[in-house]
């Protein structure tokens, strides 16, 4: 009775499934190994936490925060920015914090677009993605990763008759761990430009990078019509804390500022301190943290190989693509697997059409813990 038309257009999200099945696997008594879920179990970094508690003695931080408040996370951002990609932003007009990059998605695209404005999304993608664009009411157009393409979309694909308001990319990606150079984001921006799209680049595994690989910055192509989402949550490891930023085309900021005027009042002051001083930390802080999972990543990969498994070695983020031969019902496998060995992975199918055949690991959980969930998972038929 009280549901409305954009709360019905949410998609129905199959990790509750998932949620259920791991649910049954704990009743049945198995112990449970979930890397469905790609939340970092490591800890922030100590002087982050001390920052932090720090502020929760001091009063001045119990009140609402105002935008002139959010000036010293700002400030952090920018200076990350300049540091990290070379980019230059203003950090009055062009940064905004946000209370987490899923929150400020969702407020992106009801701040930037119209009910009814095309949004190009890749297939596969990050649920949410999915669900901000059913509550702005667009019109979602899909464009296919896939493997033979390093799960790079080709927007020459696009029909001359779409008129995208957004494009919404990725990279390093989830759930894939496909990776673009600068060259790929210049292409991209160039033709959002050409085409009046707002290119919006969601970048949470920023740092979490392997080798001498580097993420860069679609910002490096340009501010014009170009925004970017960062998160602390894998990069610092502040998932909680719920906070991150939006970077970039100072209309699409001001649009975003305005949206969020009327819903929330930033993050609680004092982990905007503890934000702001991680952002400023010198780059082997986060180095440090890439290394386990790089470590971890070390130890799947080869595992799943044993199996027969497709995986290409991730050069980034915190995730394995996995390509099961034979299957066809990765959620039927999925909760198969978490029922029958208490081991929990994503079901590809639950990131897009484009996902069905692969799974996706999580490398949330010692290199001996991965080894010994691929040994299992070689049990469970695949239909």
């Amino acid at each position: 009775m009280w549901r409305s038309v954009r709360a019905g257009a949410v998609p129905g999200s199959v990790f509750a499934l998932m949620d259920a099945a791991k649910e049954r696997a704990r009743a049945a008594g198995l112990a449970v190994v979930d890397l469905s879920i790609g939340s970092s179990d490591l800890p922030p970094p100590d002087v982050v936490l001390e920052v932090l508690r720090g502020a929760t003695r001091d009063p001045g931080t119990y009140r609402y925060p105002l935008f002139s408040d959010t000036a010293p996370l700002r400030e952090a951002a920018a200076a990350y920015l300049a540091r990290r990609f070379g980019v230059t932003v203003d950090a009055q007009t062009e940064v905004l914090p946000l209370i987490g990059a899923q929150e400020g998605l969702a407020h992106l695209l009801l701040a930037v677009t119209d009910p009814g404005d095309t949004l190009l999304l890749p297939d596969p993608c990050y649920p949410p993605y999915l669900g901000a664009a059913a509550v702005a009411g667009l019109n979602v157009v899909t464009l296919p990763l896939r493997a033979e393409r390093g799960f790079l979309p080709d927007l020459d694909s696009v029909p001359p008759g779409v008129r995208p308001r957004a494009l919404l990319l990725n990279y390093p990606n989830n759930p894939t761990s496909a990776v673009a150079d600068a060259a790929f984001f210049r292409k991209a921006a160039a033709w959002c430009r050409a085409r009046g799209t707002l290119l919006i680049h969601d970048h949470p595994y920023a740092e979490l990078t392997f080798g001498e690989y580097r993420a860069p910055s679609a910002l490096e192509a340009g501010l014009d019509g170009v925004i970017e989402l960062h998160s602390l949550s894998k990069t610092h490891h502040m998932g909680g804390f719920r906070v991150g930023f939006a970077a970039g085309d100072a209309g699409a900021v001001a649009a975003l500022a305005g949206v969020k005027g009327a819903v929330d009042f930033h993050p609680y002051l004092g982990i905007q301190r503890a934000a702001a001083y991680a952002l400023l930390l010198p780059d082997a802080v986060g180095r440090a943290g890439a290394a386990v999972f790089e470590t971890r990543r070390d130890a799947l990969v080869p595992a799943l190989r044993t199996l027969g498994w497709e995986v290409e070695t991730p050069q980034a983020s915190m995730y394995a693509w996995a390509r099961v031969p034979g299957l066809r019902d990765s959620v039927a496998f999925a909760v198969r697997a978490a029922e029958r060995t208490g081991v929990a992975v994503s079901p590809g199918a639950a990131f897009g059409a484009g996902g069905e055949g692969f799974v996706r690991f999580a490398l949330v959980q010692p290199p001996e813990v991965l080894r010994a969930a691929a040994r299992t998972l070689g049990s469970v038929p695949v239909s």
